[in-house]
Formats: structure tokens, sequence, C-alpha cells
């Protein structure tokens, strides 16, 4: 998985393998959070809809209510659909009691709940972008149940 703003971070670690991320997450778990709560492409097409979005379940309902004007790019696409995926997650992390980042060993990041279970956000997010299917506040609900 390539997360552009990760890159000059990995450079200063040392490497380019997920294996730097998942100790970034257990010594900066803030840290790495933060980094994966940017989505700026993801904050800059909500604001440009009059959406801010506040890391809130609500703002999921919202993103879910957007025309999918990102559909008509193809090379906007993965990326939007990326960052909706780590917006996803970044909002399971903040409301979700128990639920936290996890990068596996590939370098992916997922969100992890108190059930053990693993939501792999960011595929969630490229579906969303791509279909509208599921959407966002599903994922989110579905997963805050568990």
């Amino acid at each position: 998985m390539n997360i552009p703003f990760l890159d000059n971070w990995r450079k200063r670690q040392g490497g380019t393998q997920g294996g730097a991320l998942v100790g970034a997450v257990e010594a900066d778990p803030a840290g790495v959070a933060g980094l994966l709560a940017e989505c700026e492409l993801l904050r800059v097409r909500a604001e440009q809809n009059g959406l801010e979005l506040d890391d809130s379940p609500a703002s999921l309902t919202a993103l879910d209510q957007l025309p999918p004007r990102w559909r008509d790019d193809p090379e906007e696409l993965p990326w939007f659909g990326n960052d909706a995926g780590l917006y996803l997650g970044t909002v399971l992390v903040r409301n979700v009691p128990g639920a936290v980042w996890h990068i596996r060993p590939s370098g992916q990041p997922v969100v992890c709940l108190d059930s053990g279970r693993e939501i792999d956000v960011v595929e969630a997010g490229l579906d969303w972008a791509m279909s509208g299917s599921p959407e966002l506040s599903q994922v989110y609900a579905e997963s805050a149940e568990n």
C-alpha cells in the first residue's frame, strides 16, 4: 500500500517496509494516528461540498450523502478511496472504546477492535468510493457493535 505522506516519515526512520511502521505504532500510537487522520484529499473535497469532517460518526453519514463526483476522475478515485478508508479508521479509533490502529507487516493499516476483529478500513474506503457500498456509516455501525 502506498500512503504518500508516510514516504518521508519512512525515509527518516531508515526503512521502506511496513516493519518500521509497526514499531512506530507501538512507540508513538498517537503520532501515527495523527498521520493516518490527515486524509487531506478527502477533507478538501468534503470542504468544497460544505462539509466539515469532525471525526464523528455523523460525518460518515454526511460523506455517504455526497454526490460521487470523485468517480469522474480515474486518477483521483483510488486516492480518494484510500483517504475515505483512513478517515473511517480515524472515526473508529476516536469513537469506539478499545479500537486501535494496527499496521500489518506489509504496511497496511487496519483497525483492531476489542473483540479481536480487524477492520480493513482502506479496502472499505475503496469499495465505498468505487461503488457506494457498503456505506461508510454502515461499516462504522457494524464495527461499533463488536
